[in-house]
Parts: C-alpha cells; structure tokens; sequence
C-alpha cells in the first residue's frame, strides 16, 4: 500500500480563474419571494465584517458565507446580502428577523 500524497490534484478547480475561485460560482435559487442570486464566500476571500440579516449576528472575516442579491436586476450592489449559510436555508422557517441598532439590548 502506497502511503498518501499530500499535493493537491489536478481537477477543475485547479484550472479556474484566480478571481472566480476566490469569489465562487453564482447560481440562481428560487424561493417563495422570488429569484435570487446567490454565491458562496470563502473563508479566505472573506475580509471584512458583514451583519447577517437572519439572525442578526455579524459574520467575521474569515467565516465562510453567502452573498444574496435579487435576479430581477432592479437593484444595485447595495441590495447584495452577506448571510450564514445555514441563515440563508433556514429563512423561510423563521419570522422577519428584528433590525437592530448596535446599542440596543440584545434581549427584553
């Protein structure tokens, strides 16, 4: 038995662009409220802090996530959306989530 290697393959991934690879590929979902365009965020790509509209938790740098924006092409880069993966799936089970300022309490 031969042990293992260590050196990444050569697969698909390997021969994408650096920008595409780092941003991820975009896909179409459909949802109760429309079309949304939506692409995954890596960990590494990932550099600033975002304000996931869930649960209203901030999403790190460094986290891996998602960005959301409407297909309809309406919007702007303003009506982009950073969520946590599992914020994103989960949206339909929850209620609106509750905006809230920074100084605000977070219970009561």
């Amino acid at each position: 038995m031969s042990p293992r290697r260590n050196r990444p393959r050569r697969d698909d991934a390997a021969h994408l662009e650096p920008d595409r690879v780092r941003q991820g590929v975009a896909s179409v979902q459909q949802w109760r409220d429309g079309e949304w365009q939506v692409r995954g965020i890596g960990g590494g790509a990932s550099t600033k802090t975002y304000r996931c509209p869930g649960c209203d938790q901030e999403i790190r740098p460094g986290v891996a996530h998602l960005v959301a924006w409407p297909v309809d092409g309406t919007g702007d880069l303003t009506d982009r959306r950073h969520w946590h993966s599992g914020c994103w799936r989960a949206r339909d089970r929850r209620g609106p989530a509750i905006q809230r300022g920074r100084s605000a309490p977070k219970y009561g």
